[in-house]
């Protein structure tokens, strides 16, 4: 069986709805979909919950009432029979009964969580009733239900693998079970959410569970491309990738894909597709844990980077210096990007400056500390082992024209980065994707 994810866009629009409809019933075989919140809807749930923290429940109505004005335009697009139109309407205006419930109550976090999971909720209902309407074989099956999260707020991978397969066993024969993305409970039975990788994050959590043939997530992208086609010409996408060289991009900023959340299928072998709604027919990207040897395949940039230095002629030889120093990141929870060290200095780069102050302040017990800002690393990803001879060269050929702050190459098999100013990113890609892929087909 394979899983099929499908982001905010696909779900955007009833067109888009019925494109999905037709996506995941082609093959005829039986699929489990996980579907995010149509598109604009988490950030008018998001927008809600702002103002009852502010206690400003006439905003609050106010976004409730666009926002119900605008499903119900959408259930008379999506449904021709009046059964569905009906059994739609009145399941919206619980939803949306709910919503205006909050306006009457304190209001916590806890509530917040609550409000954002119901855009899940709305569109999963609304995809399901639509292939009811079409008399397909569909099963809506709660992710409330189980999916959960342990007392440390990661996922219960032997709770999930559980309850879905009861579940599952108790609705055999459907040809679609759709589900939510996005939403769990936590460890104490409230209402919460995945955070990291949202929606992707399920897919990926539901197929390891089942022992998934795949996992396609569908966005509106052809797959993960070679450099960032917002900024560099003629980009391409990649066919094939590795785990590990997806995790890397994705870190480093490629934005179709969160890190963490292809995790799950990694340590279960399970290949994972990027797909592209707009454009089904695309091969997109395939990644798993093959590796295509003698390959660099792309590269991408993470902008915001702070870079600190801290020279101390104490360092020398100094037991417990680097552990120390750590320790003052770990303390305010602002994680590393980039370590480079020498015999009197080690330098570090940042993406997260909020503590950024209060870090300085406790390195400057340890040495002289100089923070260089409007920093970015780039990033290249492919098959760069070291016994590769030759490989670093080239990449290290297209910065030549490049100040460059810091190298980063070793700690991965898969990765080389360089910290730059952001005003020479533009240069840098351009010039990384002349010299590593001009030849590519």
């Amino acid at each position: 069986m394979k899983v099929m994810k499908f982001g905010g866009t696909s779900v955007g629009t009833p067109q888009r709805m019925k494109e999905v409809t037709q996506l995941v019933t082609k093959s005829g075989e039986p699929v489990i979909v996980v579907l995010s919140a149509m598109a604009g809807t988490t950030n008018s749930l998001v927008e809600i919950s702002d103002y009852l923290y502010k206690k400003n429940p006439d905003g609050a109505n106010e976004v409730i009432n666009k926002l119900e004005q605008k499903y119900q335009r959408h259930v008379e697009e999506l449904y021709t029979t009046d059964e569905a139109k009906q059994t739609t309407r009145e399941f919206l205006q619980g939803e949306f009964n709910f919503l205006r419930s909050f306006t009457k109550e304190l209001f916590t976090s806890f509530e917040e969580k609550s409000i954002v999971a119901q855009g899940e909720m709305m569109s999963t209902n609304m995809v399901i009733n639509y292939m009811k309407e079409q008399g397909i074989n569909a099963v809506l099956l709660n992710a409330l239900d189980f999916m959960r999260t342990d007392k440390n707020s990661e996922p219960d991978p032997v709770y999930i693998k559980e309850k879905l397969t009861a579940l599952l066993q108790q609705n055999e024969g459907a040809q679609v079970y759709i589900t939510q993305g996005f939403i769990c409970r936590n460890a104490y039975g409230e209402i919460d959410n995945l955070q990291r990788g949202g929606s992707d994050y399920t897919a990926s959590l539901i197929g390891a569970a089942i022992n998934a043939e795949e996992i396609q997530i569908w966005t509106d992208i052809d797959g993960m491309h070679n450099n960032d086609p917002r900024v560099v010409d003629k980009t391409q996408p990649v066919h094939q990738l590795h785990f590990e060289e997806a995790a890397e991009l994705a870190y480093f900023g490629a934005k179709i894909l969160h890190p963490t959340c292809v995790q799950p299928a990694k340590y279960a072998g399970i290949p994972v597709r990027l797909l592209n709604t707009m454009c089904p027919d695309a091969e997109g990207t395939t990644i798993s844990n093959k590796t295509e040897y003698g390959k660099i395949k792309a590269v991408a940039a993470k902008d915001n980077i702070i870079a600190i230095k801290i020279k101390s002629s104490r360092m020398l030889l100094a037991t417990g210096f680097l552990r120390k120093v750590f320790e003052i990141f770990e303390s305010y929870q602002t994680p590393i990007d980039m370590v480079c060290t020498s015999e009197v200095g080690v330098s570090m780069s940042i993406d997260n400056s909020a503590h950024l102050g209060e870090i300085v302040d406790e390195l400057k017990k340890y040495g002289t500390v100089t923070v260089d800002t409007g920093m970015c690393v780039v990033c290249v990803v492919g098959d760069l082992d070291w016994s590769n001879i030759g490989f670093e060269t080239r990449v290290m050929d297209a910065m030549k024209d490049i100040p460059v702050r810091m190298i980063s190459y070793g700690g991965s098999n898969y990765n080389i980065s360089f910290l730059i100013k952001e005003e020479d990113k533009r240069r840098a890609l351009q010039s990384l994707s002349d010299n590593l892929f001009a030849n590519a087909e």
